[in-house]
């Protein structure tokens, strides 16, 4: 008889999943698990724009990713994961602190992370690791720690986020990348725009995925300890140029069309992102598809490097002690609803990949979970596996239940994510405060339910739209009581995640209650 576990994951056909119940576990592991308790190596890996439809194991009809597939079979596979905001730098912060938008306030590319927040790096070196980063963060230099207004920092949203070795940095030109393809002969530009570009024209083995990796398998070589390595990889990002052989891997004829743009009915948002030369997506059908041939192929061929470290794991003896965290910092809209990149409150933006695994935990291996899930979940999980405690900042929780096979209690029956475009305000030149308060309404939240999402903007207009009707977010909700229910839900769910760094702390007999861990200032 194969052992039963309890799973947080409605049964479906050919996979392992449950909504609340049980399912049978293999009768035996198909490798040899650590034990719990075991000091792991951690390797978190951020696949940067990845949409969460975009593998073969979400039964996505044309990309195939093998690797990707081998470890959501080995380990859990969050079926509704999702960003809390967009475009990168946001996304990262909500990823790399575990607080949602409205608590960390880094609300575009460029806004500072306040240097009082605990990072994902910091847990790490709490836990006695030396946590290593191969890539990017996209963090921007709280300006009170600036050297002076000459600082370059001040001048870059490509900071390293507080915690973290700089081991190969790839922000700004690709400057390593770049010279090592010269070594090799090649002529890749001046710029790492247009050594992107270019990458068609070359052999998929000196894309900058296969720089990444080399590098980073090179550096856990030369590890004796425990390790803690983050691998930022750039790709399925544009420029929309897959390496090498991967360019052709998909048939434009075959990668389908994205969700037409609603006829009627579109939030002024919209209509400025489709006027916007940023965002809109290309009217022409032939272009379109090659485009998202490209995005497909960016996708295959980030997975083939995933393929050579999960090798490398094994024929080192490191795979069955090493915890494996795979997520990305936002989403893709492909050309759905007539936009790119990462925009607007619409699903297409937030919905991305989330693959955990923990070889402690062996008899989960294969699940997929239909609860909602975010990446301000990662923080709490890591932190978990590392045996250190959660941040008191944290708005998201643990995914270690999951991973164990239990049922976690009270966990959330939507998601939620942010967007704001400030920015436009920002440079346009914002007066004085409190008089002028027009940055505060180019904002926007979301509620994503089961079968209903509700949209806030910061002008006080609101959509909502009935997904058990319309998957594609072109069909409203006009019964006023649901209407009011999800606006209800979504307050409730601000009122519940407000900064709690002293809220649940009073100075009573020395003081009593949840604080910080420590007396005086963090050092």
């Amino acid at each position: 008889m194969p052992a039963t576990v309890l799973v947080p994951v409605a049964l479906h056909p050919a996979r392992r999943t449950a909504t609340f119940g049980r399912v049978d576990a293999p009768a035996t592991p198909t490798t040899d698990a650590a034990e719990p308790g075991t000091r792991m190596n951690v390797l978190f890996i951020t696949l940067d724009q990845f949409r969460g439809d975009s593998m073969s194991c979400a039964e996505h009809p044309v990309v195939q990713t093998p690797n990707l597939d081998r470890l959501a079979a080995a380990g859990v596979r969050l079926a509704r994961h999702y960003s809390q905001a967009a475009p990168c730098g946001p996304g990262r912060a909500a990823l790399y602190t575990g607080t949602y938008q409205m608590n960390n306030r880094v609300v575009w590319n460029g806004t500072p992370l306040d240097h009082r927040f605990d990072t994902i790096g910091l847990a790490a070196r709490r836990a006695g690791y030396r946590p290593a980063l191969f890539g990017y963060t996209d963090q921007s230099l709280d300006p009170r720690d600036a050297d002076g207004p000459d600082d370059p920092r001040l001048s870059t949203y490509e900071g390293v986020l507080p915690g973290f070795d700089e081991v190969l940095d790839l922000t700004g030109d690709h400057g390593p990348w770049l010279e090592w393809l010269r070594a090799l002969g090649y002529d890749p530009g001046s710029s790492a725009e247009q050594a992107l570009r270019g990458e068609p024209g070359r052999p998929a083995e000196h894309s900058v995925s296969a720089f990444l990796t080399q590098r980073a398998i090179e550096w856990m070589g030369e590890q004796h300890e425990p390790w803690f390595a983050h691998l930022s990889y750039l790709r399925p990002h544009p420029p929309y140029a897959a390496a090498g052989t991967w360019a052709g891997r998909y048939d434009p004829a075959d990668v389908g069309m994205p969700i037409e743009v609603a006829a009627d009915g579109r939030h002024p948002l919209h209509d400025v992102l489709l006027a916007t030369r940023e965002s809109a997506a290309p009217a022409d059908e032939r272009a379109m598809r090659r485009l998202r041939a490209q995005y497909f192929g960016m996708i295959s061929e980030v997975d083939d490097q995933l393929g050579r470290l999960w090798r490398w794991l094994e024929e080192t003896g490191q795979w069955d002690r090493t915890v494996i965290v795979v997520t990305a910092d936002h989403a893709e809209m492909l050309g759905d609803h007539g936009l790119m990149s990462k925009v607007g409150y619409w699903e297409s933006s937030f919905h991305i990949l989330g693959l955990v695994r923990d070889p402690r935990h062996p008899e989960t291996a294969g699940t997929v979970v239909d609860a909602f899930t975010e990446n301000v979940d990662i923080v709490p999980t890591v932190c978990d596996a590392m045996g250190v405690p959660t941040p008191l900042q944290c708005d998201g929780r643990s995914l270690m239940p999951f991973l164990r096979g239990d049922a976690p209690e009270r966990w959330r029956d939507g998601a939620h994510w942010e967007f704001d475009w400030r920015y436009l305000a920002i440079r346009r030149g914002v007066g004085v405060w409190p008089e002028d308060r027009r940055p505060e309404r180019l904002h926007l939240a979301v509620l994503r339910q089961a079968d209903a999402a509700y949209v806030q903007f910061g002008d006080g207009s609101s959509r909502c739209f009935d997904l058990a009707a319309d998957p594609t977010w072109r069909t409203e909700l006009v019964d006023p009581a649901r209407v009011l229910a999800l606006a209800q839900a979504m307050l409730t769910w601000r009122s519940q995640h407000t900064d709690r760094t002293f809220s649940d702390w009073l100075n009573e007999d020395g003081g009593i209650g949840r604080a910080v861990p420590a007396f005086g200032h963090a050092g």
